[in-house]
């Protein structure tokens, strides 16, 4: 790259705004952000859930999203995708892949580009057992091809079934979080206006209601606790069997589905405290923990393996408990909400630490660094 030229970037990605998701919020920042910087040029690469190829300009960003037959195993199915990453791999300086995704690994080991490759690991392939047995190989070798591994925590590398052997290529740069911009949000008590009992500690959880969630252990630790009411953002293929969970225990819970962005905003600020009962390694890092201890809240969180508790530190800024212990989970809770002088302490600390370790300007510049650099192994 010549000395004045700008760092032309190929971000690949399954989806991308609108879709929601962890992942697709984090591509969404790496492109809207650095499509702004004077020395850098940005575009992407995603697939559609099912149709055809679209072409779009998203807040300043080219985004092409190659026609697809629909999802299988989690994995859109195109065709037209590996036309279209050897056609803009060839403008590419370097591109950034955010995995697990087999078709965008499959396409650059068969476009034979020579350029630079970074590749941000958000999680092992956990449950898609199957899929696994084909990609494994694949994987591996895209591993090996792979100039720089990018993870949000060291717990992602430790966990990993694949990541300890190309430890030299690991660096660990973490997700992060605008916290100006959620605390420039307007305010509003979307929870304390629900609240049956207005003396109640509000306990918050956010995110998809699927198996890896732990919400179901959620309601059997919060048939343990008293003076609290919890509330449930999300929805998810266990939405139907945890509504009915709730209502043959009698819970005092209040399922809210999706939220807009303020409304979610002002629920995070609203909470006493927030919940993350997460009970198996999907769950890589739980960036709603960062969207919590902005705004000052304590996070329970559980002992997986991943980069969960790296997030919220046990003891600092809220507690940790085993996964799948509703006993502990309850018992944890409760601490919390009888103790309103240790939820402002560890609520303190949680905004400190998000400001000093998870500052989004911080991290976008750790990122631009790794992917202008040359050569292997930086």
């Amino acid at each position: 790259m010549a000395e004045n030229q700008k760092l032309r970037i190929l971000q690949v990605n399954k989806a991308y705004f609108p879709h929601i998701g962890g992942i697709e919020s984090l591509v969404r920042t790496y492109a809207r952000e650095l499509q702004k910087r004077p020395d850098a040029e940005m575009q992407v690469l995603v697939c559609q859930a099912r149709g055809r190829t679209s072409h779009e300009v998203i807040e300043g960003v080219p985004v092409t999203r190659a026609g697809s037959l629909g999802t299988y195993f989690s994995c859109p199915l195109s065709f037209s995708f590996f036309r279209y990453f050897r056609k803009m791999a060839k403008q590419a300086d370097v591109i950034l892949f955010h995995m697990p995704f087999p078709l965008g690994d499959l396409a650059c080991l068969l476009s034979g580009y020579k350029g630079r490759v970074v590749l941000a690991w958000h999680s092992d392939v956990v449950k898609q057992k199957k899929l696994l047995l084909f990609y494994r190989p694949i994987l591996r070798r895209f591993l090996r091809r792979a100039d720089v591994i990018l993870t949000a925590t060291q717990g992602h590398i430790d966990s990993s079934a694949f990541l300890p052997e190309y430890r030299e290529k690991c660096r660990v740069i973490p997700y992060g979080l605008d916290a100006e911009a959620y605390l420039r949000a307007g305010r509003r008590p979307v929870l304390t206006e629900r609240l049956h009992d207005k003396k109640a500690v509000k306990v918050l959880f956010t995110g998809r209601l699927v198996y890896y969630k732990g919400v179901e252990v959620l309601l059997r630790a919060f048939a343990k606790v008293k003076g609290c009411e919890l509330f449930l953002v999300g929805t998810g293929a266990l939405e139907g069997s945890l509504r009915e969970q709730a209502e043959r225990l009698s819970l005092p819970v209040h399922f809210l589905g999706v939220l807009p962005d303020e409304e979610l905003k002002a629920a995070f600020a609203d909470c006493d405290l927030f919940v993350l009962p997460s009970v198996a390694n999907s769950e890589a890092f739980g960036i709603v923990q960062l969207e919590t201890m902005v705004y000052g809240k304590p996070v329970i969180n559980t002992a997986l393996p991943t980069g969960v508790p790296f997030v919220s530190l046990h003891g600092k800024t809220g507690l940790t408990v085993p996964p799948e212990d509703a006993d502990a989970l309850a018992q944890a809770i409760q601490q919390l909400a009888d103790s309103p002088e240790q939820r402002a302490v560890y609520g303190r600390a949680a905004a400190a630490q998000v400001e000093q370790e998870f500052s989004e300007k911080n991290v976008l510049e750790q990122l631009y660094q790794v992917l202008k650099q040359k050569g292997e192994g930086i």
